[in-house]
């Protein structure tokens, strides 16, 4: 499981840090490419865009070529975007951007399949969340790797050093590939059904209030992620290093929360309860983000944004063992890469609804009061999901049914 669960995570983790390199540079990449650096920034949406596309296949695909397969495939991917992203052309950019994306949507059907295979039921809440914690630890890396990459070797010749580490890590992973796909399934038919894991999604109601859960969840996530800098500048008289050192502090915090909410959902036995309790503090603390002003002590803003970064960063985990929970036996793969589609539809849904309500009140502050009642739709999703849960235990779906 160990071996696994390593594994899994780098994966996971070099698929955030193809994802965010380039934003971590984009001053240069912006000088090359003869755009704006917000350009630059659009390229996370086009990232999360093919998420979505290849989330739809990524159940059924990695069923039919095997989990470590399609970790490989996924790597491939990834690198091949990288590669991709190093002409200075912005149409080849772009077309980077979505082939990376097709790689980072695989990553997590191919996980949930190994994990729920080689990890304790009760185990899995923190055992999900250690691996999830590969995303805030790729953006780690870029942020920490990529300026210095490029001022040294520059910065095209850092996103072909990423090419190198994905060849490295498909010829690792074939070592494992005798074991970890010797259950896969040949005849899988995965491009002529791309909607089956949203078809397995949608119909369970629990699985369908879980993975709308995901699109609350993940709109939150986007916006301390992408906007606590801005935020802090902009309305708070931060300077900017001191900014970023407190973006730098959101992030760290964020990976402990992924790993403590894990820990606290399998000890309660109740991944539902926990992402309740996500919810409640999320509100709270975002509702207090929203009344700050310049006047606030910097230690107490910091310590403020760090514990709403400790819920709303560490939902992740939690919320991939609920659905492996929740799923079918035959159909976790399927139903990982359903709710997923929605996961990253809210993080495509967050930029722009957060660009809007900013234009909207000319300021960030107001902007939390809105993410305060997302995550108390979240709330409502939660009471929803248990009902259904509760439905469906008191009445087995009839056979041939999605659960």
């Amino acid at each position: 499981m160990t071996l696994v669960l390593f594994a899994t995570t780098l994966v996971l983790a070099f698929s955030s840090l193809v994802a965010l390199f380039p934003a971590a540079i984009a001053p240069e990449v912006a000088a090359a490419l003869g755009v704006s650096s917000a350009t630059v920034g659009l390229q996370v949406s086009l990232i999360f865009a093919g998420a979505m596309l290849s989330s739809l296949v990524g159940g059924p695909l990695s069923r039919r070529l095997g989990p470590c397969r399609t970790s490989q495939l996924s790597l491939a991917l990834l690198g091949g975007g990288a590669g991709l992203m190093a002409i200075p052309a912005l149409p080849s950019f772009a077309v980077a951007s979505l082939l990376a994306g097709l790689g980072y949507g695989l990553t997590n059907p191919s996980a949930s399949l190994l994990l729920v295979r080689f990890t304790p039921p009760e185990r899995r809440g923190l055992i999900f969340s250690l691996k999830q914690s590969g995303v805030p630890l790729g953006g780690v890396l870029a942020g920490a790797s990529a300026p210095f990459l490029a001022l040294v070797i520059g910065w095209q010749a850092g996103l072909l050093l990423l090419v190198g580490l994905a060849l490295a890590g498909i010829a690792a992973l074939q070592l494992a590939r005798p074991r970890w796909d010797d259950q896969r399934e040949r005849h899988t038919r995965w491009l002529r059904t791309p909607f089956a894991g949203m078809l397995v999604v949608w119909r369970q109601h629990s699985l369908r209030y879980v993975a709308l859960l995901s699109l609350c969840f993940s709109m939150l996530q986007l916006s301390v992620s992408a906007f606590t800098v801005a935020l802090l500048v902009e309305d708070l008289a931060f300077g900017l290093v001191q900014a970023g050192l407190v973006m730098s502090a959101v992030q760290v915090v964020g990976i402990a929360g992924r790993i403590g909410w894990g820990w606290v959902g399998d000890r309660l036995g109740d991944r539902l309860t926990t992402l309740a309790v996500i919810a409640c503090t999320t509100a709270t603390c975002a509702l207090l983000v929203s009344s700050m002003t310049p006047a606030w002590p910097h230690a107490l803003v910091t310590a403020l944004m760090c514990l709403l970064s400790l819920s709303s960063l560490g939902w992740n985990g939690v919320f991939m063992a609920e659905i492996t929970q929740l799923a079918p036996a035959s159909r976790v793969a399927d139903a990982a890469g359903g709710c997923l589609v929605f996961t990253y539809g809210g993080v495509l849904l967050g930029l722009p609804l957060v660009t809007a309500l900013h234009g909207l009140f000319d300021a960030y502050t107001p902007v939390f009061a809105v993410l305060a009642g997302v995550a108390l739709v979240g709330l409502w999703l939660i009471r929803q999901a248990r009902l259904a849960t509760r439905r469906e235990v008191a009445e087995p779906a009839a056979p041939g049914a999605a659960r």
